[in-house]
């Protein structure tokens, strides 16, 4: 299919974007990377009569480590940051997240911001960012503001975001010493989004597991550090309160199944 007729400006810094977004509102949407907004408008299942491509705005293509976080702007691609040399240390679940999202070809176009933007319960950023307690930077042309991922996610493709607003810029907050963080996911398929999608990280003190796919939403939970069999107790417990629903791709019993059985398995190896 092919989109309904729109208006394009590529805009060639941040101020541009968002000075477009104020004159324009709901007609307007912003294209950074395109790997989900362009399906959309080819489907129709999102119309606009403005598109206001940043891919190009030079201000917002810059990632950079400052004040204990992994700065990353709104036209940074998602393989820029995969393949910095220096992630695995910085920011490891992230590393370990990337070869799971989508393919080679999609992650050299599409935007780290753009993906949590578009807020998919299943995709692999949005958990990587709750679960670090990252956050997101919402620029307007009068005002910037700053929202912990918990409170930018409110559901399934919904975020805080206002339409006169672009995600500016997420942040990734860095390891932590005596920190240990795992990452895994099953699909259907390699690059298909995940039925089920697992966070974890341990520590001395704590157990965290993020969990995507099952809510509308990522889902953290933290825990002491339990015993197996108090573990196991919790691990049920969280599967039945993400509400796992049936759907064309598995059902309520399988993903309350992974919830179990891959989060005891990642917990495990951080353990040893």
């Amino acid at each position: 299919m092919k989109p309904a007729a729109f208006d394009y400006i590529r805009c060639d810094s941040a101020d541009e974007a968002v000075a477009l977004l104020a004159e324009y509102g709901d007609d307007a949407r912003v294209l950074a990377g395109g790997q989900s907004l362009m399906p959309m408008l080819n489907m129709r299942v999102a119309q606009t009569k403005m598109l206001l491509d940043i891919s190009r705005a030079a201000d917002l293509a810059v990632t950079r480590v400052a004040d204990g976080v992994l700065s990353v702007r709104a036209a940074v691609t998602q393989a820029a940051v995969e393949w910095r040399p220096t992630l695995v240390d910085e920011v490891p679940l992230l590393a370990q997240a990337f070869p799971h999202l989508g393919h080679v070809q999609t992650r050299n176009r599409g935007t780290v911001c753009g993906s949590i933007a578009h807020a998919d319960p299943s995709a692999e950023l949005p958990l990587c960012l709750a679960m670090l307690g990252g956050e997101v930077v919402l620029r307007s042309r009068t005002d910037r503001r700053t929202l912990p991922a918990e409170q930018f996610f409110r559901g399934a493709l919904s975020t805080a975001r206002q339409p006169a607003e672009i995600v500016e810029e997420v942040r990734f907050p860095l390891a932590r010493g005596g920190e240990r963080y795992a990452y895994a996911e099953v699909a259907m398929r390699h690059g298909d989004f995940a039925i089920v999608g697992l966070a974890a990280a341990v520590s001395a003190a704590e157990i965290r597991i993020g969990v995507g796919g099952v809510a509308d939403r990522p889902w953290i939970q933290r825990w002491p550090r339990l015993a197996n069999d108090e573990l196991d107790a919790a691990l049920n417990q969280l599967a039945w309160d993400l509400g796992a629903r049936d759907d064309l791709h598995a059902s309520g019993a399988y993903r309350r199944h992974l919830v179990r059985t891959l989060g005891r398995k990642l917990i495990e190896e951080l353990r040893r």
